[in-house]
This record gives C-alpha cells, structure tokens and sequence, in this order.
C-alpha cells in the first residue's frame, strides 16, 4: 500500500526552494539535448524508485541521464559509457549547486553552453548570483519523494480511463508541480501568454489544444499548504459552479482551479478513492460542458494483467 506521508510546508519550504533552482539547472540540459516535443513533454522529469529522473539524453557521442537520489540524498548523472559524476545534495547555495553540475558536465563531456537563469520565476535572478545559503532537509526531501510516489500511483491508474491522447505523468520544473493531462484532440483558442520568465510561444504551444489538466504542488507561491489541482482550457462556461468530489474540493477563483488539500486526500479512509474521484469530476465537468467526444475517448480504468476489451 502506497505511503501518504505528512508533508507540512513550513518544514518543506526551504528544501523546496533549493530543489525547485535544483531541477531548473538539471532540466537546462534536458532542454539542450532533446528534440522538442509537443506541449513541452520533453522537458519533464519522471518519478521512479530513488526519487527523479531525466530519462535517457542523447548526445553526439554517448547518452546522459540525471537522477535526483532522495535516499542517498545525491544527484547522479551518469553516461551510456559507465561514465558517472554524483553531487551531495545538501546544505548549499544555488550558485555552488550550479556550479558543480557545471564542472561535472564539463568532465562529462556533456554541453554546459545552457540556459543558466530560471523559468516561470518573477524577476528572475541567474542561478551564478543566487548565492543565498538555502538549507536541505534530507527528510523532507524524502517525504516529498514519497508523496510522489503515492500519486504517481493514482496519476497512472487515471490515465487509463481515456483514449485519447494524454500525458505520462510528470514533474514540470518550471512550475515545480506533478500533473497529468488529457486532450480533446480539439485546437483551443491562441493562449495570451504572460507567464513571468516564459516566452509566449512556449505557452501557446503548450495549449495549443483542449485539455483537462491535473496535478499537484507541494506548497508555495501564495499556498502555505500541499494542493491538488485542476483546470480546464479553455475554461467553458458554467466550470466554475460544477459539483465535484470530495466535499473538501473548491473552486479558487483567482486561480481559476479547483483544488484540494493534499492532507485531506492523505487521511482519507482510501486515499485512492479520494484523489481519483477528485480527478474524475473535475474531468466529467471539463469533458461534459466543453462538449468533448466522451464516446470515442473514454473507457473504463485498467487493471494489472487484463487486456482492454473491445467491442467494435
């Protein structure tokens, strides 16, 4: 049974923060070495047994892949020639941080000729002059971990109840948030941009077509709590009002979201049951008031060893 460990924010926030600059440095080299793919899925980072990875990078000469290590508490980069360079994760600051995954990929042989300030961060400051101690709780940093794995979980039985086109769940590091997301297979209206640190044509490209959009964030940016998240775009009418599970759910209305507290899904009598209605409903309103095609796109969740029937 998955562990919903307790992931207050306050003990969280300052090992988020490092880890949120962290993944932005890492994620520039996945940005350098992999081909564009649509709605930006090649930039993410996936959950796995030690804690994040880039997946496979290829080079001109060999293949990189970068793993943030929550048990050992390390990121490793390590090469398809045996190759491996690891860097402590610990107390430091961002600039140090950026500066070792630098001299590693140089020894590497890897591009270090990237990207180095943040996105999707107001006034963003280059991760060399961010020379701020931030502290590293290696606990917290694992129970973060953990809580992923858990959703994962869930993320991934959900995603078996469409047909349609949708993402793998993933770690957007921009944002810093986990999510999954469904598509209409519709063009959506031209998205009008204006995320801090972000060009327009990524974000237009990332809605260039109708989606059902959930996920989670572990605090911050205004939130002093862990949240589950949904969203539609574009948002039909009457979204906002919809009835959605569980009672604990609500509309915010700056966000433009409907959100969940993370705790009340963790002391929940079936965690499970909890996320997944809350994905559902949020999905049965997207799909239902924007008219998607549920006939041609929905089927029922899968189940380890048993082949989807088909009736046609």
């Amino acid at each position: 049974m998955p562990h919903w460990p307790d992931i207050p924010y306050p003990r969280f926030a300052e090992t988020g923060k490092a880890l949120h600059m962290w993944s932005q440095i890492v994620g520039k080299l996945r940005i350098r070495l992999t081909p564009w793919l649509n709605h930006s899925w090649h930039a993410t980072f996936y959950v796995n047994g030690r804690g994040l990875t880039s997946s496979l990078m290829h080079g001109e000469t060999k293949s990189f892949e970068t793993q943030f290590d929550f048990r050992d508490h390390a990121l490793h980069i390590d090469c398809t020639d045996g190759s491996r360079r690891t860097i402590a994760l610990k107390t430091m600051s961002v600039a140090d941080f950026h500066a070792q995954f630098l001299a590693a990929l140089g020894s590497l042989g890897a591009p270090t000729n990237l990207h180095h300030a943040p996105n999707e961060i107001p006034d963003p400051v280059p991760f060399k002059d961010q020379t701020d101690t931030l502290t590293y709780d290696p606990d917290a940093a694992h129970d973060f971990w953990q809580a992923l794995v858990a959703i994962d979980a869930v993320f991934g039985e959900f995603r078996t109840g469409f047909l349609g086109k949708s993402t793998l769940p993933h770690l957007f590091w921009g944002s810093f948030d986990f999510a999954v997301t469904r598509f209409s297979g519709r063009p959506a209206p031209t998205h009008p941009g204006g995320f801090p640190a972000l060009p327009d044509e990524i974000t237009r490209e990332a809605y260039s077509h109708e989606v059902h959009s959930a996920g989670f964030w572990p605090g911050g940016n205004g939130a002093d709590e862990a949240m589950f998240y949904a969203y539609a775009y574009p948002t039909p009418d009457g979204f906002a009002d919809a009835t959605v599970a569980p009672d604990a759910a609500f509309f915010d209305q700056n966000l433009g979201e409907f959100l969940l507290p993370y705790d009340a899904v963790r002391t929940a009598s079936s965690p499970r049951e909890t996320l997944l209605a809350f994905l559902q409903s949020t999905y049965d309103a997207a799909a239902d008031l924007g008219k998607w095609d549920r006939a041609a796109l929905d089927c029922s969740l899968g189940s380890p060893g048993a082949p989807r029937p088909v009736t046609n």
